[in-house]
């Protein structure tokens, strides 16, 4: 168990160097800069533009500008903000907040509905009931995530006469209107991950119903319950344990869109404001924080599932 700690612990921290540069250079292959921004359409004052780009250390070479970044970065220092002169980790520490709330909300919900629904498609394979399951998968997986807020938003309005509150709310200070300002973009993002759990979770039962020791099970007499729940499901957990964490991590990437949709001040907002505003250190934070996390969740998945089944563990 060691070693392979040690090998994913190697393998972790490669893939966050990697990830620090190709963050770094996509901000650079950003067209335009904050010094463009700035100047606007009278940059024809050529002192100005190379005051503004040695003030914001531009005028220096991509590398050296890109190992400062990182020396800064492995001390916690993810620089200070362009724009609003506020410590970039500050920003990233209150913007967590809500994008952690709503990724966690959404895992639950889409793992509560999800789950359940591939069981039952799996378990009635080849009837209506599976059809009715799998017609709502291939809906849920289609439907851009986008699409579906904006749905929401607008038929709640119009047909319920209702639209969630716009100012936020920490659950700490308002629960209730914590979650009403929530209620829809969970909604949204749990729509494609319940879609995709219970598409997996159907596949998992149907080759699992159709083992050996099922059948078994069957001849034995056990009630469904049994055969179902307490031999089927036991090795479905498995490689649902993996995939749970990819959904989470999917659910990160979907913040971006959700939270500017709903105007929620998670880490999803933060990174498109500061690339309207090509603010560099507010976005390379903010990306390589999420970054990190993703990293941070395939490898505790990894432990996790060698922990649950020896037979990985070198």
């Amino acid at each position: 168990m060691a070693v392979m700690l040690a090998r994913r612990l190697g393998s972790a921290a490669a893939a966050a160097l990697l990830s620090a540069l190709a963050v770094f250079l996509l901000m650079r292959a950003v067209p335009g800069d904050i010094v463009g921004q700035m100047l606007g359409q009278s940059g024809t004052d050529r002192s100005a533009e190379e005051a503004l780009r040695a003030f914001f250390g531009l005028d220096r070479p991509v590398h050296a500008q890109f190992l400062d970044w990182l020396g800064r970065t492995l001390t916690g220092d993810l620089g200070t903000s362009w724009y609003q002169g506020r410590r970039v980790t500050a920003m990233v520490a209150e913007a967590f907040g809500v994008t952690a709330q709503l990724a966690l909300l959404t895992l639950a919900v889409s793992t509560l509905i999800g789950v359940p629904l591939g069981m039952l498609a799996g378990i009635r394979e080849g009837t209506r009931l599976d059809t009715a399951i799998q017609t709502f998968n291939l809906l849920g997986l289609s439907a851009p995530v986008f699409w579906v807020g904006l749905m929401l938003l607008v038929g709640a309005s119009a047909f319920l006469g209702w639209s969630p509150p716009f100012i936020w709310r920490d659950f700490a200070d308002d629960p209730a209107e914590n979650l009403a300002i929530m209620l829809l973009p969970v909604i949204s993002l749990a729509i494609l991950q319940a879609a995709a759990y219970s598409q997996f979770v159907r596949g998992l039962m149907v080759a699992e119903l159709r083992r050996e020791h099922i059948r078994t099970a069957i001849a034995k007499g056990l009630t469904p319950r049994e055969i179902y729940f307490k031999h089927a499901l036991r090795n479905v957990l498995i490689p649902l344990t993996t995939f749970m964490g990819l959904i989470l991590v999917q659910i990160l990437g979907g913040v971006v869109v959700i939270e500017s949709l709903f105007s929620l001040p998670g880490l999803g907002r933060l990174i498109l404001s500061g690339l309207q505003g090509r603010d560099y250190p507010v976005v390379q934070g903010a990306l390589l924080f999420v970054v990190l996390i993703a990293i941070g969740i395939n490898l505790l998945v990894d432990l996790l599932y060698a922990a649950i089944d020896p037979r990985l563990r070198p």
